[in-house]
């Protein structure tokens, strides 16, 4: 059974930066899509960024100050979160898609992780 399970998250002053993992189990996925989604509170779960292979899809929310990286090796895919603002702040999922393409719908993605909580404080 595949599962996926976050961590890293936490507390950060805005302008700091977090790395969140996900590392993956009951599969392989090397050649499975990635993406990482955040939901903030009363909001619908939006797409963040996602990876397969060598290409990624990013939100233009975040573009240039997040970064998507995965190490199939390990199985766990990583988002580096660089000047972080309040609102970043949310519930942040990995999910992983079998999909050949990349995808920002939530509907695309087959697996989900339990979520970690980002808080930025201004």
């Amino acid at each position: 059974q595949v599962q996926l399970e976050e961590s890293g998250g936490g507390v950060v002053q805005a302008g700091g930066s977090l790395r969140l993992s996900c590392a993956a189990s009951g599969g392989t996925f090397s050649n499975v899509a990635m993406g990482w989604f955040r939901q903030a509170p009363g909001k619908d779960r939006e797409f963040v960024m996602a990876i397969r292979g060598g290409n990624t899809l990013f939100a233009n929310s975040v573009k240039g100050r997040f970064t998507i990286s995965r190490d199939d090796a390990k199985n766990t895919a990583y988002l580096q979160m660089n000047s972080l603002k309040p609102e970043d702040t949310g519930v942040y999922y990995c999910a992983a898609s079998w999909s050949d393409r990349l995808s920002v719908s939530t509907t695309a993605y087959d697996h989900w992780g339990q979520g970690t909580q980002v808080t930025v404080s201004s």
